[in-house]
């Protein structure tokens, strides 16, 4: 169980994240939505170690990540797929796999499941990822973090600009990750993908979860 108790993160003095509270159980899909700048991001990062001001407990099956390294709390299970596509450039898809692979927790998914899930990747292996479009861009960021073999995996708006065929097999790799076991925490807009995927949907505004309904653009 990946737990989340009273998360508060600052920028400066400012209070971005106002004491969230939420679980995530192994093999469910849990979405936050909300507008931009309602903090979505910033849950992400500071779930994962990489926003430095930030207080309140994260932890897993019971064990406190809250005071680890962004590293060591990757090593413990909690892997982020950030906003942004970052992958690296100079390196082609398949070392990227390769990479991903070689660091493998027990029980990840292996390279051919995600690849059936993603074709595209395996037909542009040898293709440097700069040279990517940006839907190939974000599947790469998103296979390279499920071969890691998370426990739990948070994506930060992984559909954002993505044509809607892509999205479709965004949506199936969650899924195939939940039937793995993996659970998953998405950060997402309201539009239909999080109400199509996921087992539990919050709502965030300013930085706390709300009580009210939240309707899928």
């Amino acid at each position: 169980m990946l737990e989340i108790a009273d998360l508060r993160a600052y920028y400066g003095r400012a209070e971005a994240v106002r004491g969230v509270s939420l679980a995530v159980p192994p093999g469910e899909i849990v979405a936050v939505v909300g507008a931009n700048g309602a903090g979505k991001s910033t849950v992400a990062y500071a779930v994962c170690g990489l926003h430095a001001s930030r207080t309140g407990r994260v932890s897993v099956d019971g064990r406190n990540l809250s005071t680890l390294r962004a590293p060591d709390i990757a090593r413990a299970g909690l892997t982020l797929v950030p906003q942004g596509r970052r992958v690296f450039g100079s390196l082609t898809v398949g070392e990227h796999l390769e990479v991903a692979g070689r660091n493998a927790r027990p029980g990840a998914l292996s390279r051919a499941e995600v690849l059936a899930i993603f074709p595209s990747l395996e037909a542009r292996r040898r293709v440097h990822a700069r040279m990517l479009s940006g839907g190939e861009q974000q599947m790469l960021a998103i296979a390279r973090a499920v071969l890691l073999g998370p426990a739990f995996i948070v994506l930060d708006e992984p559909t954002e600009g993505l044509a809607p065929a892509v999205v479709e097999l965004v949506g199936r790799l969650l899924r195939r990750l939940r039937d793995a076991g993996v659970g998953v925490l998405l950060m997402e807009q309201a539009r239909r993908f999080p109400f199509d995927v996921a087992d539990v949907v919050h709502c965030i505004d300013r930085g706390a979860l709300t009580t009210q309904e939240v309707q899928p653009a």
